[in-house]
């Protein structure tokens, strides 16, 4: 017996070992090396530029005034004593591009569990943020912000009411720093009406589940309801921190961010949040020209999920997902774009998914304002991130040229006026084996 207790023992501890090992060794997979931006402390002028305000003009040889992470002047012989003065000769300036949905900073490495951090245990969990789990540290972070994604909603993932959306900033030494809106609205996913498909089936819709699984939505917005009616009665009554987390959503201050694929699961969120009294926004929307009439009946605003991805359904011609966009557009739906990307490993690739709707029918323009502005709509953030104005947060980048095409290079992005760093893993390879064949005499 103390022979095999010792033995036991002895295994416990070398199992426990490895798994710390792998553990840490999980963690410095998923440790960005690249320094934060400091903030702002002096006025930075950018001088000359094309500016693209997205919400109106773009302005020819323009100037531009950060001060205090704000934009505080637009204009042309714009001056301010002490500032760091940019040549904007032949440069543009954009608005950082807004990624609406991701999990960016909750998920590293796929098959590796212990980088990932999407969901919390049970299915109702309205009391759970996103925002804390970020990891500032992240390699996908440094990877998206080169590419002037400056600004992401993360989405927590799992059961019908994941938890609360986070609007963050993609540079910060903590989560605190990063986040712009800790509760931009409430995730829930709408269960499949009728017969899910085949590969969604593992994730409990369709079928007889559908009425039992709204039922379940429906009687934790109803015990919310109740309990802050009680509460407002009786401030004796003990807290309850997943039903108080509910109330901006009951009162309509906050969305609800429904996940649905069809029209059938639209006819019945759009029903139930009509009659509940909550502010309906979709996600997910691959099959919205299906439902185009409720979108604009509710005025409800969708995220079209990306064009780097298959047709929602096998009878659509392989050009569908390019040409959605444009048809939300012309139709006169609010819309944006959102990646297509589901571990936000290539959510660098957001500008490209919507630059490849514009051969199919999609404006430059409303390609641009689906990624910066109508993005930040989406997410509720639109008085602070999305567009060139005075009074709003400097966040922005300066490009060579037009950053939907694959040439352009981004030269500077300042976060909230913090001067963010523009290197990552992939640029420390790249100069890495520069320096090879420099040393080599192969090259320059």
């Amino acid at each position: 017996m103390k022979t095999l207790l010792k033995n036991g023992t002895a295994a416990l501890t070398a199992s426990l070992a490895a798994a710390l090992a792998f553990g840490t060794a999980s963690a410095a997979v998923a440790q960005d090396l690249v320094p934060k931006g400091a903030p702002q402390t002096a006025p930075i002028l950018i001088r000359g530029a094309t500016l693209h305000t997205v919400s109106g003009d773009v302005i020819e040889k323009g100037d531009l005034l950060l001060e205090g992470g704000k934009i505080s002047a637009i204009g042309a012989s714009l001056s301010a004593d002490g500032a760091e003065v940019i040549d904007g000769k032949g440069k543009h300036v954009f608005p950082g591009f807004v990624a609406a949905t991701s999990t960016i900073g909750l998920t590293e490495i796929g098959a590796v569990d212990m980088t990932i951090d999407t969901s919390e245990a049970g299915s109702l969990n309205p009391e759970v943020y996103a925002a804390v789990a970020v990891n500032p540290d992240s390699w996908h972070i440094p990877v998206a912000r080169r590419n002037g994604v400056l600004v992401a909603g993360v989405f927590p993932q799992g059961g019908r009411v994941p938890g609360r959306v986070s609007a963050m900033m993609m540079d910060g030494w903590t989560w605190e720093e990063m986040a712009i809106d800790r509760h931009a609205g409430l995730a829930v996913s709408w269960p499949f009406i009728g017969e899910a498909p085949r590969r969604f089936r593992r994730f409990g819709g369709g079928g007889g589940n559908a009425d039992e699984e709204i039922e379940k939505i429906e009687g934790l917005f109803a015990a919310a309801e109740a309990y802050l009616a009680a509460k407002a009665a009786d401030s004796t009554i003990k807290t309850d921190l997943r039903y108080e987390a509910m109330a901006p959503i009951l009162k309509g201050d906050k969305p609800v961010y429904l996940s649905l694929s069809t029209r059938a699961q639209a006819e019945s969120a759009l029903t139930w949040a009509k009659g509940r009294g909550v502010r309906p926004v979709i996600v997910a929307g691959g099959d919205a020209l299906t439902y185009v009439d409720l979108l604009k009946r509710d005025d409800v605003m969708v995220a079209v999920t990306g064009t780097f991805k298959m047709p929602q359904r096998r009878d659509l011609s392989y050009a569908s997902t390019f040409e959605l966009p444009g048809q939300l557009e012309e139709a006169g739906v609010r819309w944006c774009m959102t990646s297509s990307d589901r571990d936000s490993s290539n959510l660098r690739n957001l500008p490209y998914e919507a630059a490849a709707a514009v051969p199919y029918g999609l404006a430059p323009e409303a390609a641009l304002r689906s990624i910066t502005l109508s993005a930040a709509e989406f997410l509720g953030i639109a008085d602070r991130v999305g567009s060139l104005d005075v009074g709003k947060d400097a966040t922005l980048f300066v490009a060579d040229g037009d950053p939907m095409e694959l040439t352009t290079k981004i030269e500077r992005a300042f976060i909230q006026g913090r001067d963010s760093v523009l290197s990552d893993k992939q640029t420390a390879l790249a100069e890495k084996y520069r320096t090879k064949y420099r040393q080599k005499g192969l090259i320059k």
